[in-house]
């Protein structure tokens, strides 16, 4: 195992570049219609939230003000979650495989994570 540990912010940097790579498709899904179904309307708060997750996901994959980028992001997971899946009900509703929030919630943490890491390698972040 510690041989991998020695490539532990390489395999960061992927985790990065990948999950920002997929979170700005769900941005481009919601702006410009790309390989959607519905194409919310300009203005609403679905578009600005697909505007979010197309420039903050571009931020995270290229490592450019990294922190920043996955803090607003992770608090748009969290709203998102919380308005849209939980809608603040209890019960089996409560829990994220039954209102279908688990990606949701799992970008919300792992942006949360990368705030408090930055781009570390492969980034445009001077603070690398």
């Amino acid at each position: 195992m510690k041989r991998l540990a020695k490539y532990s912010d390489q395999v960061y940097a992927l985790l990065r570049i990948v999950s920002g790579l997929l979170f700005a498709f769900h941005g481009a899904g919601k702006v410009f219609g790309l390989l959607a179904d519905h194409q919310p309307a300009v203005g609403s708060q679905i578009w600005i939230g697909g505007v979010i997750e197309l420039v903050g996901g571009l931020a995270i994959l290229l490592g450019f003000q990294t922190r920043l980028a996955a803090f607003i992001c992770s608090g748009m997971m969290a709203v998102a979650y919380t308005q849209f899946h939980w809608k603040l009900q209890f019960g089996a509703k409560f829990w994220p495989i039954a209102n279908m929030g688990e990606m949701a919630v799992l970008y919300c943490f792992l942006f949360l994570f990368m705030a408090t890491r930055g781009g570390v390698t492969w980034c445009l972040d001077k603070d690398a």
